[in-house]
């Protein structure tokens, strides 16, 4: 009864509280938003607060709260607040550039390495400076004046109504498969959009950004997570751009610009082509390569082949070599595995933990000298690292016979000081990365890392035993060594392998959705895993039956003919 009475009496107290990880207590006015209560643990030059997780949910600053809660402030440095201000961002884009160019439609296309995404304008011609500079003073203006970002929950009848007048056809096809009966809508002004995830209170948070033209488009600019008070210096990706831009073509050539032209297809039944030719696409793009192997192949010995996390480099390189042997030449996979040091040599990062992924943690030296014997004939001993003593030991003897190639496979594959001194001219680079090109509709992209997470948590859970949740603790420590690895030198390839399938995400959705419901509430996990699951509702669900058993997928869906196949010696 005393408990009962408690209760009671706490439920009519004016006043709540907020309980921080340090164990500080804020209290404040019942009902008040998130925001009210954490303005005061904001400091200059600290990263922006733009979001927290309240008792185990994600949670905009807009959120009342009215009950003692615990609380984890989110700022610009923290994933989820990165995504909250890049968001808020796009949307402030969207308000001033049809403010100001009612009648053009911008597409917020894909992600550049240095903090931006790559925006294109059609239905006008390519934007000038000043009509950029344009764009820029309006947004100044939304800032200068703090406007609010106005959160409407809409019948979703009343959302395809909106976007109908409004002409934008790409969200009308995708709302028309939306599972739940209401739409969350963002107001600023007289402009009115979805996101897929929160958004910052207004728009005077928005202080970090900048508009810079390039050719026909232009990027629309922000801070990285690891600097989220400046932006970094723009580098130039015309590889990696040619790769997106590629790909981009290839989709609205096959009638698919958008989800909800997949989903369409899918509910037409048109599914099992939509599979054919995009694994069509992938056979023709590496039999390509292949080609240009052959025809260079008196100069060439060794194939370096680089590429993130779940991108599909092991198939890829199985597929390579079947397509090299086609061609008269005959590879030799060299693993890159084998050439770590013993681990008491490894090095350690910045924390003090061994840094597996540093180029230090393999035996440079014994690689390049083996490359070296093996390319001129001679007979080579090689290394075979065995993982659970953490010891190198001594391999099988191997030499190559007249035409035969080195395949060599790792994250390392395109920086220059793997084989530091020799011939470049003897290479062949290739970079490997899902780079996901098919968007929700034009203002709400699909992550070329959520695609690869998805991946990687499927083929954790089948090789390796783990949990959705060991899988996404790992994910922030991976992207860190891509982002310290691989990214910086995808540039120094000779040409990119785009390993993202059109349909996968709609195969993966059923199977990668039991995973991700089985990670516990009230772990930082749980949060990712209800963003991740909340993405896939998007999604109309596919088989496998379609899929070939040597498709990039099966790496991580299984029932790949591949699995167990290597070149004979």
């Amino acid at each position: 009864m005393n408990e009962e009475l408690f209760k009671l009496s706490d439920q009519h107290r004016p006043t709540v509280e907020i309980t921080l990880p340090d164990g500080q207590i804020i209290t404040g006015p019942r009902n008040a938003r998130l925001e009210d209560f954490l303005k005061m643990l904001q400091k200059d030059h600290e990263p922006l607060i733009v979001g927290a997780i309240v008792d185990g949910s994600l949670r905009e600053l807009t959120y009342p709260i009215s009950m003692d809660s615990r609380v984890i402030p989110l700022d610009m440095s923290d994933a989820d607040g990165a995504r909250i201000y890049r968001r808020s961002l796009t949307f402030l884009l969207e308000a001033a550039f049809s403010s100001c160019f009612p009648e053009a439609i911008l597409t917020i296309d894909h992600s550049v390495s240095s903090g931006g995404y790559y925006c294109q304008v059609s239905n006008h011609a390519p934007l000038i400076e000043d009509e950029l500079r344009l764009i820029d003073k309006k947004m100044r203006e939304l800032i200068q004046n703090n406007e609010p970002f106005i959160r409407e929950v809409v019948p979703i009848e009343e959302a395809v109504a909106y976007f109908n007048d409004q002409g934008e056809e790409d969200k009308v096809k995708l709302l028309k498969y939306r599972q739940r009966k209401d739409l969350v809508l963002y107001r600023l002004g007289n402009h009115r959009d979805y996101h897929h995830g929160y958004m910052v209170p207004s728009s005077g948070y928005l202080k970090w950004y900048e508009l810079v033209l390039v050719k026909d488009a232009f990027i629309l600019r922000f801070p990285r997570r690891h600097s989220p008070n400046n932006l970094t210096p723009m580098t130039n990706y015309p590889t990696l751009l040619h790769t997106f831009r590629q790909y981009g073509d290839w989709l609205n050539k096959l009638g698919i610009p958008s989800l909800g032209a997949l989903n369409d297809a899918i509910q037409n039944g048109h599914i099992d082509e939509v599979i054919l030719v995009s694994e069509a696409l992938h056979n023709q793009q590496i039999s390509k390569i292949a080609e240009e192997i052959a025809k260079r192949s008196e100069k060439i010995r060794v194939v370096l082949i680089a590429g993130p996390s779940s991108s599909g480099k092991t198939t890829f390189s199985k597929r390579l070599s079947i397509q090299l042997l086609t061609q008269g030449l005959a590879p030799f996979a060299l693993e890159m595995d084998n050439y770590f040091v013993d681990r008491d040599k490894t090095p350690v990062d910045e924390n003090g933990a061994k840094d597996f992924e540093s180029i230090n943690a393999l035996n440079r030296n014994r690689l390049n000298q083996d490359v070296q014997n093996l390319i001129i004939g001679k007979e080579v001993q090689l290394p075979y690292f065995d993982f659970k003593s953490g010891l190198s030991n001594e391999g099988e003897k191997v030499h190559l016979t007249t035409g035969e190639i080195i395949i060599l496979e790792g994250i390392h594959g395109l920086n220059p000081a793997l084989l530091e001194g020799f011939d470049t001219s003897k290479t062949y680079r290739i970079y490997v990365s899902c780079l996901t090109q098919l968007n929700l509709d034009r203002h709400n992209r699909i992550s070329t890392t959520d695609t690869r997470m998805l991946r990687r948590i499927l083929r954790d859970a089948r090789d390796r035993g783990y949990s959705a949740e060991d899988t996404i603790r790992r994910w922030e420590s991976v992207r860190q060594g891509e982002k310290r690895h691989i990214f910086p030198y995808q540039e120094n390839a000779d040409v990119m392998f785009n390993s993202a399938l059109v349909y996968e995400l709609t195969t993966l959705r059923p199977l990668v959705e039991p995973l991700l419901r089985q990670v516990p509430f009230g772990t930082r996990e749980h949060v990712e895993a209800k963003r991740l699951l909340k993405f896939l509702e998007w999604f109309l669900s596919t088989g496998t039956d379609y899929i070939p058993d040597n498709s990039i997928l099966r790496e991580f869906i299984g029932g790949s003919i591949l699995k167990d196949f290597s070149i004979w010696h």
